[in-house]
């Protein structure tokens, strides 16, 4: 399976995030991203997944949100299945990035600030948390792809 990353993005910590030109991203996730630590970050949390197919299934059920960063996510993708990615499944992005998919994403109650309907409407859609397992830099349309374990 294969995709491409649409938008790189990192913020002061909560949402919305921006995105930027490419950062690099570390084993504590992307430089310039600030997460509370408490209840999100970490290692096992450290880079966090949402696809374009996920906002649109979002905007059909009138949530008014533009990507990239309305939602917190750091990688916003295009064209990787969401469906069919699952916990230990790792993922390429560009040469350099190693990713590991640790869990589903946790809606919480700070995405209200995007329609008061979160967290409840995101469930099932709102994405993965990942460890780094290889650093490197990132930007917007480099590949992202499931890889074997190896």
């Amino acid at each position: 399976m294969k995709g491409t990353v649409l938008a790189v993005c990192v913020g002061s910590g909560g949402i919305p995030k921006s995105s930027v030109e490419e950062t690099r991203i570390t084993l504590d996730g992307l430089e310039g991203d600030s997460q509370r630590q408490k209840f999100h970050g970490g290692r096992d949390r450290a880079v966090c997944l949402l696809s374009i197919e996920e906002y649109r299934l979002l905007q059909e059920d009138q949530v008014d949100c533009e990507p990239p960063g309305a939602f917190g996510e750091n990688l916003l993708t295009e064209g990787l299945d969401p469906t069919t990615l699952r916990p230990g499944d790792r993922l390429r992005v560009g040469a350099e990035v190693l990713l590991e998919i640790h869990d589903v994403r946790q809606p919480c109650a700070t995405l209200r600030a995007v329609d008061a309907r979160f967290p409840d409407l995101m469930v099932g859609r709102s994405g993965w948390v990942c460890r780094v397992l290889a650093e490197g830099t990132v930007r917007a349309g480099m590949a992202i792809a499931r890889v074997a374990h190896q």
